[in-house]
């Protein structure tokens, strides 16, 4: 099959080189000329995703979008951009593309405006679109390097969902399949959400017992939002959703829990993403959860404090304290 996947960060370069190597013709597209032809040249994206060398057949890195879709037709394409710029990269793809493209969505995080995830986008701006969404425990850094993942497919149209499945495993990435798009992308932006609070409770010096009960009333958390949405319980019992949450919320290579590590320690948030290269989700997702919560009268204690430290209403030790000290609850309601 042929594939494009648009967004040379860490994540979409892991992706491409994991298509390439399965024997897919793959296009990798990068924002910026120098750093499409920096990594054409090196074969290694030295700055997203370094150290993890890239085939070199099979493999073609351009920063042209129009010879990335236009010179041959490809039999999907990966979105692989932040999800705060989906949109615009919608809007310049739309006119270079069939009506009826199959487009698989990486990101994990939610509009800000319309508060819509990826696919509803797609949905919006495309109808004919067939729209999935890729996610689970996948940090680039161990797909890069085949450490063996399993993530799950999501979208309508299983039996096109299915021939991707095949398309994209490998004996080193387990792919299974899900119906529950909306599911699998919601689970995807809340567990970054948790992660931030871990990394907090991280960055503070607290251990494993605070690190557990966070992870635990957080996946609450996310089942309580994901049952008043109409969301699949198997969903958030899944990859997309405690899987994922696990590793986000206790891995070395997790952007958001990095973000709250720091944010523990006392670094500012404003300082932090300056200094960082890569996104964090999660800062962008907080406050659109919140709000979409308390439209519902969904209680979401720790994503609420988390919105509040972003906002710079309570210091990291506030934040713990106004978890720990609400009122008693029973845990089976």
């Amino acid at each position: 099959m042929r594939f494009a996947v648009l967004g040379a960060g860490g994540w979409g370069t892991a992706v491409a080189r994991l298509l390439a190597i399965a024997g897919h013709n793959t296009s990798l597209w990068a924002r910026r000329p120098d750093h499409a032809v920096e990594i054409a040249e090196a074969r290694e994206n030295a700055k997203y995703l370094p150290g993890v060398k890239l085939p070199d057949e099979g493999l073609a890195v351009t920063s042209s979008l129009e010879s990335c879709l236009t010179d041959q037709v490809n039999d999907a394409l990966f979105l692989a951009v932040p999800s705060f710029a989906i949109g615009d990269l919608l809007d310049r793809i739309k006119p270079l593309i069939s009506a009826e493209a199959s487009l698989i969505n990486l990101a994990k995080g939610l509009e800000r405006s319309t508060r819509r995830t990826v696919s509803e986008q797609i949905e919006a701006r495309m109808p004919a679109a067939s729209a999935f969404a890729l996610s689970g425990p996948s940090h680039a850094e161990e797909v890069g390097r085949d450490i063996p993942t399993a993530v799950v497919l999501a979208g309508k149209n299983l039996e096109l969902g299915e021939r991707l499945q095949h398309a994209i495993a490998t004996r080193r990435f387990r792919v299974y399949l899900s119906g529950d798009i909306r599911g699998v992308e919601l689970c995807a932006a809340l567990k970054n959400v948790i992660a931030l609070a871990t990394g907090i409770s991280d960055g503070l010096g607290y251990g494993d017992n605070s690190r557990g009960a966070l992870i635990t009333r957080g996946l609450s958390e996310m089942a309580r939002f994901g049952y008043c949405l109409g969301i699949g319980e198997k969903t958030f019992f899944g990859l997309a959703g405690l899987g994922d949450l696990v590793a986000t919320c206790t891995s070395e290579h997790s952007r958001n829990r990095y973000v709250g590590c720091r944010l523990g320690t006392g670094d500012s948030l404003e300082t932090i993403l300056e200094e960082m290269s890569m996104v964090a989700e999660g800062v962008y997702a907080t406050g659109i959860v919140c709000e979409m919560a308390r439209e519902h009268g969904i209680e979401m204690p720790i994503t609420e404090a988390v919105a509040s430290l972003l906002a710079g209403e309570v210091d990291p030790k506030q934040l713990v304290e106004r978890i720990m000290t609400r009122s008693p609850k029973r845990e089976d309601n």
